[in-house]
C-alpha cells in the first residue's frame, strides 16, 4: 500500500509538535495528529498555566516583604481574584498554543484532529486510515495517576488540570503527593490564601531530589503555613457535607473543601494496546534513537516514560524527527535539569549526593545564598548552591541549587557537564557580579577547598 505521508506524528504536545516542525523542516511531507489543542499537557494544562499561578502567588508573597525593603503598601493590602488569575493563565495559553498552530501551518504541516492510533503499523485517526505513513512517531504523552483509593472520584477530588480552572479559592485544600505539582500547587493556593496541607505515601517532599532539597523544601513549606505530613497513605476519601474527609493510615483525619491529587503522571498509551509494540509498566520501551520494536516506528516523550519533563520531550521529539528522515542522531539525557518553581525555586540536574557515593568518593562544594550579594540585596537570601563532583578527577556529578533564579542557573550547570568541564575549569569561570550565579561558581571552589569568600575548611 502506498503512503500518502513521509511522517505521521501521533500527539502535538511538546514531542510532537516538535517532531513535526523538524521533519518538515527536514522536506518530509508530514501529518500531526492531535484529539485536544497543540501544545499538549505541558502548554495547556501543565507548565505554562502553572508558572502563571505561581507567578500570581510570587507577587503576593513579595507584597509581604516590601515594607521591609522600602516601598509601602497601602492599607487596603491587596487580595487575589481567582477569576482575573484564570483569565490571565488563558490568555497567556492561548497566545501560545496559536504561536504552535502558526509555526505548525507555516511549514504545511497537515493538522488532523482526532484521536489517533496505530494499527498493523499503520496511523488511524478516530478508527479511520488517514492514508498510511512511511514513517510514524507515537507521542502521545502522558495523563494523571489516580492511586487506586476509595474514593477518588468523588465531587471536590480533583486532578492538576481541574485546579487551573478554579474560580473561587478553597477554604482548605489537602494535596495528596509532594512532588513536583504537589509543592507548586501548595506553594501557589497558600499565598492565594488556601489552608493547605501536603501527605506524602514515601518518606520526603520532593523524594526524585537530593536529600539536602528536600530537607529544605519541607522547612520552607512549614514557614508558609503548610502542613507537611510524610511516610503516610490514604485508605479512603469520603463526603462530609459540602466538604470531604481523608483517612490516613494510623486513624489521622483531615477535612478539606477541596483534594488534589498528585501523585505523578503515567504514559498515556492505553489506545496501543493492540499496536504490537514492546512495553514495559505502560511505557513504550524505545532505544536511544527512538527507535521501536517496529521498524517504522519512533516514540519520543512522555509516552517512553524515559524523562517525564517537557524539555526532554523536545530533544526526543526531534531526535525521532531526525531518525525517521534518514539521519543518525541519539539522545542524551544523562544532563536534562529538573526545576521546581515557587519560592524560593529549585533546579537540579545530575546525580543526588547518595547515587553519586555509590560510584566512589566524591567531594561536596556548598555556598549559601546569605553570602551572595545580589540574594541579599532582593530579600532572596534564603537557599544554597550545592555540587557534587568526583574525588580523583574533579568530574562534576551533580549540581543542586535553592534560591533564587535557580531554574536559570541550573542550565549553566547541565551545559558544563555536556561539555564535561571539570570542577577546577568551572570555579575558573569568571561571572558577572553581583549575580545569583556566583553561587555556584563558589560552590565549585568549596568542593576543591578554594572558596575565598567561605571560612577556611577545617583539616
Amino acid at each position: 500500500m502506498g503512503n500518502r505521508f513521509d511522517v505521521a506524528v501521533i500527539g502535538g504536545g511538546p514531542a510532537g509538535y516538535i517532531a513535526a516542525i523538524r521533519a518538515a523542516d527536514r522536506g518530509a511531507k508530514v501529518a500531526l495528529i492531535e484529539r485536544d489543542a497543540l501544545g499538549g499537557t505541558c502548554l495547556n494544562r501543565g507548565c505554562i498555566p502553572t508558572k502563571a499561578f505561581l507567578h500570581t502567588a510570587e507577587t503576593i508573597e513579595n507584597l509581604r516583604v516590601m515594607s521591609k525593603i522600602g516601598a509601602v503598601v497601602g492599607a487596603t493590602g491587596a487580595y487575589v481574584d481567582m477569576g482575573r488569575v484564570v483569565e490571565n493563565k488563558n490568555r497567556i495559553v492561548s497566545k501560545l498554543v496559536a504561536g504552535v498552530n502558526s509555526l505548525v501551518k507555516a511549514r504545511d504541516i497537515e493538522f488532523i484532529r482526532g484521536a489517533g492510533t496505530l494499527e498493523r503499523a499503520r496511523p488511524f485517526v478516530d478508527g479511520k486510515d488517514i492514508g498510511g505513513a512511511a514513517q510514524i512517531i507515537l507521542c502521545n504523552g502522558s495523563r494523571t495517576n489516580k492511586p487506586p483509593i476509595e474514593g477518588i472520584d468523588l465531587d471536590g477530588v480533583i486532578t492538576s488540570t481541574e485546579i487551573l480552572d478554579l474560580k473561587e479559592i478553597p477554604e482548605s485544600l489537602l494535596i495528596i503527593g509532594a512532588g513536583v505539582i504537589g509543592v507548586e500547587m501548595a506553594r501557589a493556593f497558600s499565598a492565594f490564601g488556601s489552608r493547605v496541607e501536603v501527605v506524602e505515601a514515601l518518606d520526603r517532599v520532593l523524594p526524585m531530589m537530593d536529600a539536602e532539597i528536600s530537607v529544605h523544601t519541607a522547612k520552607k513549606l512549614k514557614e508558609q503555613g503548610i502542613a507537611v505530613t510524610c511516610g503516610v497513605k490514604i485508605n479512603r476519601i469520603q463526603k462530609d457535607g459540602a466538604a470531604l474527609t481523608v483517612q490516613i493510615e494510623g486513624g489521622h483525619t483531615i477535612r478539606a473543601a477541596k483534594v488534589l491529587v498528585s501523585a505523578g503522571r503515567v504514559p498515556d498509551t492505553l489506545s496501543l494496546a493492540g499496536a504490537g509494540l514492546s512495553m514495559q509498566k505502560g511505557a513504550i520501551v524505545a532505544d536511544s534513537a527512538m527507535r521501536t520494536s517496529i521498524p517504522n516506528v519512533f516514540a519520543a516523550g512522555d509516552a517512553t516514560a524515559k524523562c517525564m519533563l517537557a524539555h526532554a520531550a523536545y530533544e526526543m521529539g526531534e531526535t525521532a524527527a531526525v531518525n525517521a528522515t534518514g539521519g543518525d542522531r541519539k539522545a542524551d539525557l544523562r544532563y536534562v535539569p529538573m526545576c521546581v518553581y515557587g519560592f524560593p525555586e529549585i533546579g537540579s540536574v545530575g546525580l543526588s549526593e547518595e547515587a553519586a557515593q555509590k560510584y566512589g568518593r566524591v567531594r561536596i562544594g556548598r555556598f549559601p545564598y546569605m553570602a551572595n550579594g545580589r540574594a541579599l540585596a532582593s530579600e532572596m537570601a534564603d537557599g544554597f548552591a550545592k555540587v557534587i563532583v568526583g574525588e580523583n578527577f574533579g568530574e562534576i556529578l551533580g549540581v543542586h541549587l535553592v534560591g533564587p533564579g535557580a531554574a536559570e542557573v541550573i542550565n549553566e550547570a547541565a551545559a558544563l557537564m555536556a561539555g564535561e568541564l571539570t570542577a577546577n575549569e568551572a570555579a575558573r569561570i569568571v561571572h558577572g557580579h553581583p549575580t545569583y550565579s556566583e553561587a555556584m561558581k563558589e560552590a565549585f571552589a568549596d568542593a576543591l577547598g578554594e572558596c575565598p569568600h567561605l571560612p577556611p575548611k577545617q583539616k
